[in-house]
């Protein structure tokens, strides 16, 4: 018999990005949940695409998220040096694509210039102040990084103090971070 159980599902993740002065930085948790129970402790959720010009990281179902990383790169071949543009386009194919509309993800993509969240609904959103979290966490590794924006630190020590604290607090996310960071 197949277990129908709502709580059986895949559960949260961090994903936060900070732009402070000439860099941005993506960072990650590495934990995968099913319902109560760890799967897997150092899951790679953040990683560099367009031959490292561009980093990317999901929260969500990561077959779903392997799929919108493919497909995100063929935009950016399509479109090189055009994030937004790239975006647009795969948030287009997203909302409308009937296999593609049923994934399970959200994604934030950073480069040199411009950070943003994807989500299935179609949207491409540019955060204010150049933090963005997404996942279970997210919301507390937002406040955390908002909190921290204006002190004397650099991107990637905002990033980890952030994602330290959403540790702390969500169950869903653990300390066992990828940090990647893009320098204009």
């Amino acid at each position: 018999m197949q277990n129908t159980d709502a709580s059986q599902t895949w559960h949260g993740t961090t994903i936060l990005t900070v732009r402070k002065g000439n860099k941005v930085v993506v960072a990650g948790d590495g934990q995968v949940s099913l319902s109560n129970t760890i799967i897997k402790g150092n899951a790679r959720k953040v990683r560099p695409l367009a031959g490292g010009n561009v980093i990317a990281g999901f929260a969500g179902a990561t077959a779903d998220a392997m799929t919108l990383f493919e497909r995100l790169e063929s935009k950016l071949e399509q479109y090189p040096q055009q994030l937004t543009r790239a975006c647009v386009e795969l948030a287009k194919d997203w909302r409308t694509d009937r296999y593609l509309r049923r994934l399970e993800a959200m994604m934030i993509v950073a480069d040199r210039s411009v950070s943003l969240v994807l989500t299935g609904t179609g949207d491409v959103l540019e955060p204010e102040n150049g933090v963005i979290g997404i996942g279970s966490g997210g919301s507390f590794a937002l406040a955390a990084a908002r909190a921290l924006i204006d002190q004397d630190l650099e991107a990637e020590v905002i990033a980890e103090r952030a994602m330290t604290i959403a540790a702390d607090i969500c169950v869903y996310t653990n300390t066992n971070f990828v940090i990647e960071t893009l320098e204009s």
